[in-house]
C-alpha cells in the first residue's frame, strides 16, 4: 500500500458503547471475540514465508535433562535446540476502517485486541482524537516485556510508518524506551483512547528475510552513534529485575569472565542507553540470564557472533534462539540447578560452553 498522509487531531467529545458492548457480547453469548485480522477489508502481503535450517544450539551433554519445565511454547525445547527444518511466517498487513482504541485494547464491531492491560475497571467512553489513517506497530508482549518491544515492536515501527501515523498504547515509556526511541528516530503518537477511521494492523512475527533486513537496519542505526571496537564479550546483569529468576551466583560468574576472558560487565538498570550500547557494540559474545535484558546486547551483535544464555531448570526460554537463527549468530545455554529462591549455575560449565562456539 502507498503511503497515506493523516493527522491526529482534538475533536469534540465522541462518546462510544464499544468496549461495554463488547463486555455484554462476551457475557451474553459465551463466545470468544472474533480477532481483528478476521475484520479487515483489506489484507496484503509484505513479505513472503520461507524454510530455513536450523542449526543445533551449542550446550554441554546433559544439559537438556535438567529441564523442568519452560515457558512461551506448548512443547519441550529439545526439538528447538536440536535444530531442523523450520517455516517462517510471512508479514501481513490488515486495512480495518471505523475502530477505537479504548484504555488499552482495539475494538472493530465483534472484534477485539487487547494491546495492554486496562487501567480502569469502567472502560472508558470519551473520545476526544480521531485519525483518518494510523498503523499500530505495538503487541501486547512488547508492552509487557521490554526485550519484545526492543526486538519486535520496534521493527514493525517502521512498516507503520509507511502506512500512517504510527500508534502505540499511552503505556509509561522508561528511561531506556525513550532513549532508544531517540536513537532510533522513532516519533510514535501515544493515545489512551482515539477513534480511526482507518487503522492497519501487522502480523510481524515471522523471522523471514524482510525482518532480517528490518533488524540490521536497526542494529545499524545504533551503532552509528557510537565507535565501536571488537572485545570478547559483554555480560549482561539481570539481578532481581522484571519477573524473577535469580541466579544467586550471578556476580561470581560475570567476574570469573571479565578476569579470566575480557569480558566487559553492564548493569543496564544504571546506565542509559548510550553506554548500553558503547558496553553491548563490539562483543563477540553477549552473555547472561535469559532475559528482556539480553536484547540490548542482541541488538547490535554481529553476525557470526554468539549468544549465550544462563537458564533456569523450571523456566527454559528458546525464544531468542529463531533470531540467532535468522541472523547468522550462534546460540548456546547452560541449564542450572535449583538453590533457594532460585538458581545457580556452575562457572567451568560456562567457561567450558563458551569453548564450544566457533573461533
Amino acid at each position: 500500500m502507498s503511503v497515506i498522509h493523516s493527522v491526529a487531531r482534538k475533536v469534540r467529545p465522541i462518546w462510544t458503547f464499544a468496549a461495554i458492548e463488547h463486555i455484554l457480547r462476551k457475557i451474553l453469548t459465551r463466545k470468544a471475540p472474533r480477532t481483528l485480522e478476521s475484520a479487515s477489508i483489506k489484507t496484503w502481503e509484505i513479505a513472503p514465508g520461507e524454510t530455513s535450517i536450523s542449526p543445533p544450539a551449542f550446550f554441554l551433554p546433559g544439559q537438556i535433562e535438567r529441564i523442568t519445565g519452560w515457558a512461551f511454547t506448548s512443547e519441550h525445547p529439545r526439538r528447538a535446540m536440536e535444530g531442523g527444518s523450520i517455516f517462517h511466517k510471512p508479514t501481513h498487513g490488515f486495512l480495518l476502517k471505523d475502530v477505537w482504541l479504548i484504555d488499552g485494547a482495539l475494538y472493530k464491531d465483534d472484534a477485539h485486541s487487547w494491546l495492554a492491560p486496562r487501567s480502569s475497571r469502567l472502560p472508558l467512553v470519551r473520545v476526544e482524537t480521531e485519525i483518518d489513517c494510523g498503523a499500530v506497530y505495538c503487541t501486547a508482549g512488547g508492552n509487557r516485556y521490554f526485550g519484545s518491544w526492543l526486538i519486535d515492536d520496534c521493527l514493525t515501527y517502521p512498516l507503520a510508518c509507511a502506512e500512517g501515523i504510527p500508534v502505540t498504547t499511552a503505556q509509561p515509556a522508561g528511561l531506556h524506551t525513550l532513549g532508544y526511541e531517540d536513537w532510533l528516530g522513532m516519533k510514535p503518537e501515544r493515545l489512551h483512547n482515539a477513534f480511526f477511521k482507518e487503522l492497519i494492523i501487522f502480523e510481524d512475527l515471522g523471522q523471514n528475510r524482510n525482518r532480517h533486513l528490518r533488524f540490521r537496519a536497526l542494529s545499524n542505526r545504533l551503532l552509528s552513534h557510537i565507535r565501536a571496537d571488537t572485545h570478547p564479550g559483554v555480560f549482561i546483569l539481570r539481578g532481581k529485575m522484571g519477573e524473577l529468576r535469580l541466579l544467586q551466583n550471578e556476580m561470581e560468574i560475570a567476574e570469573r569472565l571479565r578476569d579470566r576472558r575480557g569480558f566487559r560487565i553492564l548493569d543496564p538498570m544504571k546506565a542509559d542507553v548510550p553506554t548500553i550500547v558503547a558496553a553491548c557494540a563490539g562483543a563477540r559474545t553477549v552473555a547472561g540470564v535469559e532475559g528482556s535484558q539480553l536484547c540490548h546486547g542482541i541488538a547490535v551483535l554481529q553476525s557470526c557472533c554468539s549468544l549465550l544464555t544462563l537458564q533456569p531448570p523450571n523456566r527454559f526460554v528458546s525464544a531468542l534462539k529463531p533470531l540467532t537463527d535468522r541472523d547468522n549468530q550462534h546460540f548456546g545455554f547452560v541449564v542450572g540447578t535449583p538453590k533457594g529462591s532460585g538458581f545457580s549455575i556452575d562457572p567451568t560449565e560456562v567457561e567450558r560452553t563458551l569453548d564450544l562456539f566457533p573461533a
